[in-house]
């Protein structure tokens, strides 16, 4: 019994410095903050350019509606966006200089699709250290039918995008997708069409 007195008597100390110790360093703490903003029903209203083809450039309005099923996924449920063609001085040439029908050219006249979002990065940043500024970055893959001059056509698209919250019912997002376009017939071939958009986007439906 005196053994075992002297023995806690001896480790007392380190056991009360142990315990100071853990206190002041609790070890490896990793805190992750709930998201200030979140999204729900959300509708887009779109302003974009079709920047890839050598004998037009593409100027066209979307209008466009997505379900956040959770903060990580959403599913763009449809998008449609009609097409102004902007002729460049290519084309110009060729059909002031060589007689090219203006049929020649495939032209995207209006579109419609849907897309599945992953989102899987949520961010806030300083701003000249006066604001702090949230946004989410995403993924996105999906299926486009166009309209071309010649026809109808359809498309696998991928791309990404960005959002940057302005209020809980206001965002501005920037998307950047590519859509093969699958042949149709005898002659035709397959296309890429890239879209670059800039958009405001309006969130309803939110509990936060």
């Amino acid at each position: 019994m005196h053994r075992v007195l002297v023995l806690v008597a001896a480790l007392s100390p380190l056991l009360a410095r142990a315990q100071t110790e853990e206190l002041e360093n609790p070890g490896s703490v990793s805190a992750v903050q709930e998201r200030a903003f979140r999204m729900q029903h959300e509708l887009d209203l779109v302003l974009g350019v079709l920047p890839l083809d050598a004998f037009y450039k593409g100027l066209y309005g979307q209008v466009a509606y997505t379900f956040h099923f959770t903060d990580s996924f959403a599913w763009q449920v449809g998008r449609a966006g009609w097409v102004y063609a902007a002729k460049t001085g290519l084309r110009e040439q060729l059909e002031r200089d060589f007689n090219v029908v203006p049929t020649t050219f495939e032209e995207v006249q209006y579109f419609a699709g849907s897309d599945l979002m992953w989102k899987p990065i949520y961010f806030k940043l300083a701003w000249l250290n006066r604001a702090v500024v949230h946004g989410e970055l995403w993924l996105l893959l999906g299926g486009t039918a166009f309209k071309f001059t010649n026809g109808f056509r359809p498309g696998v698209n991928v791309g990404g995008g960005l959002r940057l919250f302005g209020t809980k019912n206001v965002s501005f997002r920037l998307d950047l997708t590519d859509t093969v376009v699958m042949p149709t017939g005898v002659g035709s071939s397959v296309l890429n069409v890239m879209t670059l958009t800039a958009g405001l986007a309006i969130n309803f439906g939110a509990t936060e």
